[in-house]
């Protein structure tokens, strides 16, 4: 018999509604003396079995795996990560030859806390949030490799920055499985270059696609400003729907390199386009330039609720200056990744931008993250991409 975790008298109940954590707070004891990644058995105060789960040290004590009846089996992950595959499957993404870039494993979204795995064409590129999840990297990749009509060849291990620090893991990206022959995805038809040994997350922001479709049907026409531009996957899309102009804004130069790659490898040496490595405040303040449609999708500016109240000033900061330079009769594509940020209260940090500014703005889209970043209905915290599009008066 392994670890136990007994919980307090009426600590269950959010278990019972199948939420995937257990805090600290509510654990009673501990049978036996888990390491840190171990499966333990989750008990409530009457002594049933509610399910297993990854043991952590931290105030998120237990994340779960599976509950009761369902048991965590050698074949769990070989079951789990099918079924995520399925899910994709069904929303035209596997083997679609338009686009061969998606989440495969969105963490408590797909059951699997702790674990994200995105494909680019025949590589899945994975990140381990947990100890338990890196521990069982080895199967995850087995269990991706067996998926038919997947068509994986190779896995990089990218958890070195995501895994906890104070574990000991001495984590080190690398291949688990093959070796990629291109680093090249498809998106809509559209081609990125995919920098998952350096770049930003496992490389790529697929959680915009739908929202950079969204923007290619109003770009054409328009002067396009995309700060926070990243590899500039906005700026490509506003290039394909017909933009006058567009720029590309971001204070790293390695992302304006990769900006300027995409750009050539869809439309050559096309002049519309200019990309600029500077801070987004200072290239607001000094440019001239008149623009009618902006997208704002800057960093996670809150991690955690401590720091939440300074997150939401620079969301207001960032967008009442757009406001103040934005044309009339214009669009903003405005955004926040920030877990912690609520929709109501993104909402109403717009709002309160747009009165400082003194525009009149209506809303036309509320946007969100696509379905291959499903959100676990019993887990509401999973629903972290918030975004607006707003016209401009």
């Amino acid at each position: 018999m392994g670890s136990r975790i007994i919980l307090k008298k009426g600590k269950d109940q959010s278990l019972l509604r199948f939420h995937p954590w257990v805090f600290s707070g509510a654990i009673a004891r501990m049978e036996g003396s888990p390491a840190e990644g171990d499966v333990v058995e989750v008990i409530s105060a009457e002594g049933t079995l509610i399910g297993s789960g990854h043991y952590q040290i931290g105030s998120i004590t237990v994340r779960m795996l599976c509950f009761e009846p369902e048991k965590y089996t050698p074949e769990y992950w070989n079951i789990r990560i099918n079924e995520a595959f399925l899910v994709r499957k069904s929303l035209g993404l596997a083997g679609n030859a338009h686009t061969n870039s998606y989440r495969l494993i969105h963490g408590e979204g797909d059951g699997l806390p702790g674990l994200i795995v995105d494909i680019y064409d025949t590589t899945a590129v994975m990140q381990a949030h947990t100890v338990g999840m890196y521990l069982n990297r080895m199967s995850i990749a087995e269990a991706i490799l067996a998926i038919p009509d997947a068509k994986i060849t190779a896995i990089y291990d990218k958890s070195s920055t995501t895994v906890p620090y104070n574990a000991g893991l001495n984590a080190v990206d690398g291949y688990l499985v093959g070796e990629s022959l291109s680093t090249w995805a498809t998106e809509n038809d559209l081609q990125f270059s995919i920098d998952w040994a350096e770049g930003q997350k496992t490389g790529f922001f697929i959680d915009q696609r739908e929202n950079r479709m969204l923007l290619e049907k109003y770009s054409k026409g328009r002067n396009v400003l995309n700060m926070f531009c990243y590899s500039g996957a906005f700026s490509v899309y506003a290039m394909r729907g017909g933009a006058n102009l567009v720029h590309s804004v971001d204070s790293s130069k390695r992302a304006i390199e990769f900006t300027n790659a995409n750009m050539e490898k869809n439309f050559g040496q096309d002049n519309r386009h200019q990309a600029f490595a500077e801070d987004v405040f200072n290239y607001f303040r000094k440019d001239e330039e008149k623009y009618n449609l902006m997208i704002l999708d800057p960093p996670a500016f809150a991690k955690h609720n401590k720091v939440l109240g300074n997150a939401l000033q620079g969301y207001k900061r960032l967008n009442t200056i757009a406001f103040l330079k934005i044309e009339p009769r214009s669009i903003l594509f405005t955004f926040s990744c920030s877990q912690v940020v609520t929709k109501e209260q993104f909402r109403n940090t717009i709002f309160t931008a747009a009165a400082i500014a003194g525009r009149k703005v209506r809303i036309l889209h509320q946007l969100s993250q696509p379905g291959d970043h499903p959100i676990n209905i019993y887990h509401p915290e999973g629903e972290y991409l918030k975004g607006l599009v707003v016209y401009v008066e």
